[in-house]
């Protein structure tokens, strides 16, 4: 049985871990059973760069805090070795890194994760890693908006130069 002192470390561990998952966007949940020391240095600076948070964390303390924070049905996914990538700065920025990451090392795989408190599969993360960067994704939404409205007022536009050209060319024909 673990010691009140142990205990208590633990309950501060999972009540942090389930305040990072409730103000957060994004949590991938991955098995890096084989990774080396060279492999994992790369991803985790990838990752730094990122503004994405990366832990080892024992499944009982992940299971116990991601039941705290109200994110359920990740249970199954709390088996071997786990790690955590938070992204709390967007949605498709840590899935795209580990995707990529996982691509080239078939040792890493991605086992599940959250959305803004909603549990999704493997597949789900990786349709997030190929969203466009939230910029991008700003500007098409606004060119698509913008689009009408161009479209309309070249309609209002053209009347007005219509009726220009067809009375300069009876001006033209009346002065002949």
């Amino acid at each position: 049985m673990p010691s009140q002192k142990n205990l208590e470390k633990k309950k501060s561990i999972v009540a942090e871990l389930a305040k990072e998952f409730q103000s957060t966007l994004v949590g991938i949940l991955a098995e890096y059973k084989g990774i080396n020391v060279a492999d994992d240095t790369f991803l985790r600076k990838q990752l730094r760069e990122a503004g994405i948070k990366y832990k080892v964390v024992k499944n009982t303390i992940l299971k116990r805090a991601l039941k705290n924070a109200q994110i359920l049905n990740l249970d199954n996914f709390l088996f071997g070795t786990t790690v955590v990538a938070i992204d709390s700065n967007g949605y498709s920025n840590a899935a795209k890194v580990l995707c990529n990451f996982s691509k080239n090392h078939n040792f890493y795989k991605i086992k599940a994760g959250f959305v803004e408190g909603r549990a999704v599969d493997a597949e789900e993360i990786k349709l997030l890693a190929k969203l466009p960067p939230k910029d991008q994704l700003i500007s098409q939404v606004l060119g698509g908006l913008n689009t009408p409205i161009v479209s309309f007022v070249s309609v209002l536009n053209a009347t007005p130069r219509a009726l220009t050209i067809v009375l300069s060319k009876i001006a033209e024909q009346k002065a002949a």
